[in-house]
């Protein structure tokens, strides 16, 4: 059996880099309704929060550490006053976590300033970065966001024309982009050519403006009607003028991230006309009948594993219970836990019920097992609470491969699955069983999406947009690559990935 050791101070699921919001509303106020969006949002990222607003003269920001609580008070939003707003929540997998990479970024393009936002990643960054360098321009915040932010500036000035420079810079950038930006008087928006990343545009009432955000809960929560999602390649451009669309650059293959359907997207949001909750509730009645199992009670992992134990129990005919209680407060406050709270891991913010599992056999319904150290804690935590027996059922397929388009894995020697086998999973996790959806049975799940098409890179290793060389021959090494590279006498040998 495998004695691989896996990293406890990471994240123990896959993490999600950030949101984007961005409204043009002339007679609103446009820093409140992107802070109320943000919030909306901020499950996707918890680091930093920014604001940028645009008066029709200048460019306004305010941006800092922490969450978007914590970072706006009813001053700094009474000073962000303008018609044109742009937001940002930050998960960093990019550039660290510090001040200079919080967005929205601010450029100045001669004497016009613009703000700028990105969720998702570029994988040329390093390309970007030394042609830019080479160009003269200064770069502070390390992020491949701020090296698009500087391009655009870099074609505008060449072209005097700002949609032009995001058209350039959409031709030289590769990677997962949904992106926002605001000059004083527009709001723009575009996506990547293979549409990795969400974002869809909405319309407020009374004809008061646009809104566009990475999910639809962020036009919910403003009273914006969802009217679509923006397209791969797309830009649009909202100012007084009205809403306007134009290529951007062609679009690829559709791609969207199979994992905003798992685990990232709030289950209230509809992505490409597809309920997240409606598809999550499918993947449990997939998984039940793909891995079934006699069990007492059917238990979700909250928050995103609730609706697919439904959907699990609902197919099985084992009763559903809420026997697992979520701390919704505890999050990320930004206060470290002494060693001995920290030692309690998982029960900061899970506590299960005794009352309802002891003595009952127990499938427990989980999105993923990234690193598998959260579900050894959960297995161990069940059973010290009573139960007879604990089937853990995840509904995504064994995470395999890293993802390189805004997720937190960098190495395949993270992820326990790439590095065990399922027997030895199991026994390292300690439950009496283990099963995963399959790919075929996560695609069945999602049947209602417009565009078919899905990133299944972190499943299978088929990336939609190609990763450079150097970032491969690393990433992709698992603990036993690493092994043998180091004990082989001839360094010089091409390793064999995958």
């Amino acid at each position: 059996m495998s004695t691989a050791v896996f990293p406890g101070e990471r994240p123990d699921r896959l993490e999600e880099e950030c949101a984007v919001f961005g409204v043009y509303a002339p007679c609103d106020d446009v820093a409140r309704m992107t802070c109320f969006g943000l919030q909306a949002l901020q499950h996707r990222g918890q680091e930093s929060a920014g604001i940028a607003v645009g008066d029709g003269e200048t460019i306004t920001v305010e941006k800092d550490l922490g969450l978007v609580t914590q970072v706006f008070s009813e001053s700094s939003l009474a000073a962000l006053q303008g018609k044109v707003a742009v937001g940002h929540v930050r998960y960093s997998t990019s550039g660290g976590t510090n001040w200079e990479a919080a967005q929205p970024h601010i450029s100045a393009i001669d004497d016009v300033l613009i703000a700028m936002a990105h969720n998702g990643t570029l994988v040329n960054t390093k390309r970007l970065r030394a042609q830019i360098v080479d160009a003269g321009i200064q770069l502070r915040a390390g992020t491949d966001s701020e090296a698009a932010a500087k391009l655009i500036g870099k074609f505008t000035q060449e072209t005097h024309h700002l949609r032009e420079g995001i058209r350039k810079t959409m031709e030289m950038i590769e990677g997962a982009y949904a992106m926002v930006l605001a000059s004083p008087d527009t709001l723009y928006a575009w996506r990547d050519p293979s549409g990795i990343r969400p974002l869809c545009l909405g319309e407020l009432p009374d004809g008061r403006g646009w809104v566009v955000a990475s999910e639809t809960c962020g036009l919910d929560i403003v009273g914006a009607r969802y009217v679509r999602d923006v397209e791969p390649g797309e830009i649009i451009r909202i100012n007084d003028e009205g809403v306007f669309s134009e290529r951007g650059v062609d679009p690829r293959s559709y791609a969207a991230c199979i994992f905003e359907y798992v685990y990232f997207a709030r289950p209230d949001s509809v992505l490409d006309g597809q309920s997240v909750y409606q598809a999550r509730r499918n993947m449990g009645r997939v998984l039940a009948r793909e891995a079934s199992v006699e069990a007492d009670l059917v238990l979700g992992v909250p928050d995103s594993g609730i609706p697919s134990a439904m959907g699990y129990a609902a197919e099985s005919g084992i009763e559903y219970a809420d026997g697992i209680i979520k701390n919704r407060y505890v999050g990320r406050t930004f206060i470290a836990p002494t060693q001995e709270l920290r030692q309690l891991g998982i029960r900061l913010k899970l506590n299960p019920l005794p009352s309802v599992i002891a003595g009952k056999r127990l499938v427990v319904i989980d999105d993923s097992i990234v690193r598998g150290n959260t579900s050894k804690k959960l297995v161990a935590m069940l059973r010290d609470a009573g139960a007879a027996e604990v089937h853990l059922r995840i509904v995504s397929p064994e995470v395999l491969w890293p993802c390189f388009y805004g997720i937190d894995t960098d190495t395949r020697e993270q992820l326990i699955a790439a590095n065990m086998s399922h027997e030895e999973m199991r026994s390292f996790i300690g439950c009496d069983s283990l099963a995963f959806i399959s790919v075929e049975g996560l695609r069945a799940s999602i049947p209602d999406v417009r565009t078919p098409g899905f990133c299944e890179a972190c499943f299978t290793g088929d990336y939609p947009v190609e990763i450079p060389a150097s970032t491969v021959r690393d990433s992709f090494k698992t603990k036993a690559d690493f092994a043998r590279d180091f004990e082989r006498e001839d360094a010089s040998r091409p390793l064999a990935l995958g």
